[in-house]
């Protein structure tokens, strides 16, 4: 059993009086509550057993960081597509509590690492099936809008974090002005897509695999969902921060979802609808910004949060950002950039695995 870390004993008070309250009408066991996986945010999750069997989950949300009145809502419409998310069986937003049904203990990023080739491909299928669902069905007009200054303050993560905290570079004015080209050229492409419901993290860490009669996969963390470009989320799936996969393959899942997503009406009356490359092009642009967005993130994690495990994976990370900005020419600033921080990437090549 996962003990409980609590960092403030209020909060530890808060949540078992809470729980205690829940317990009959709910069926709960409180003296089994344990964590079941904290996150990169403030958020957390604790699993409590139930009486006469299974379990279910408590998200631990301290109120002072934001309401999760978002996803209540974005989970309803997952919902209302046919998606399997968590079901909400209590929330107490004034304490930032939820009580959730539970989705399992496997995630796909385990799965996925002890797959077969032909498990891994039918695992990311049903992901690709789910997102498809997710864009066709939800309403991107009740989401906020991930437009150009959304974009620019995600780049910007970057900059303060990693080149400037974790490698202790300040920029000259030459540098700033690639840098000013490069995230312009990024937003251009971005808000050129078609915009649909955007999950804007959906990567194998928040995907659960779950039988195929309740739907696979269930789909966790998607409070922060937006209106954006459609190519991000197939972007977050396929060059994740934690697993990667040859080109061959992402290719051949980018192919699939392409496919489908021009049968749903998704690409109608643009380019990505009869030219793949166009998509394929907008598909690695994304991932660049989400992936110097994440290295950002993670230095942050390290240096302000005090969670370094996640630099770990800055290797990954950078070697997603200089594979691309090494293919296309428009892009060739931000290589001058990366090869300030990480030349030897650049110089001697480099590797995903």
């Amino acid at each position: 059993m996962n003990p409980i870390d609590w960092p403030e004993p209020a909060r530890q008070t808060i949540l078992l009086d809470w729980l205690n309250a829940l317990a009959e009408a709910q069926g709960l066991r409180p003296e089994t509550l344990r964590l079941a996986h904290a996150d990169a945010s403030t958020r957390r999750y604790l699993r409590v057993d139930r009486q006469g069997g299974g379990s279910r989950i408590v998200m631990d949300a301290p109120p002072q960081h934001g309401s999760m009145r978002a996803f209540v809502e974005v989970g309803a419409q997952l919902a209302a597509c046919g998606l399997h998310v968590p079901e909400v069986l209590d929330f107490a937003e004034d304490r930032g509590l939820l009580l959730l049904s539970d989705l399992g203990e496997q995630p796909y990023l385990q799965a996925l690492q002890q797959a077969s080739a032909g498990e891994a491909d039918r695992l990311m299928r049903d992901a690709i099936g789910a997102l498809i669902r997710w864009q066709r069905g939800g309403d991107a007009s009740r989401l906020p809008v991930y437009d150009e200054a959304f974009i620019r303050r995600e780049l910007q993560i970057f900059v303060d974090w990693c080149v400037g905290r974790e490698f202790g570079r300040q920029w000259n004015e030459t540098q700033q002005a690639w840098w000013e080209k490069t995230c312009a050229a990024l937003v251009r492409s971005m808000l050129a897509q078609p915009q649909v419901p955007m999950h804007r993290d959906f990567m194998v860490r928040n995907l659960m695999v779950c039988p195929a009669e309740a739907g696979n996969p269930g789909i966790l963390d998607f409070q922060d969902a937006v209106r954006g470009p459609i190519a991000y989320d197939m972007a977050s799936l396929l060059r994740d921060a934690f697993i990667s996969w040859d080109e061959e393959r992402e290719l051949d899942w980018a192919i699939r979802y392409w496919e489908q997503a021009r049968k749903a009406g998704l690409l109608a009356d643009h380019e990505f609808g009869e030219d793949f490359g166009a998509f394929w092009r907008a598909l690695e642009w994304a991932g660049l910004q989400r992936h110097l967005k994440i290295l950002g993130i993670f230095c942050r994690l390290k240096h302000r949060d005090g969670k370094p495990a996640y630099a770990e994976d800055l290797p990954r990370l950078f070697a997603y950002a200089i594979k691309v900005s090494t293919r296309y020419i428009e892009l060739s600033p931000l290589t001058r950039l990366l090869e300030d921080l990480q030349g030897h990437l650049t110089q001697t090549g480099f590797s995903l695995r």
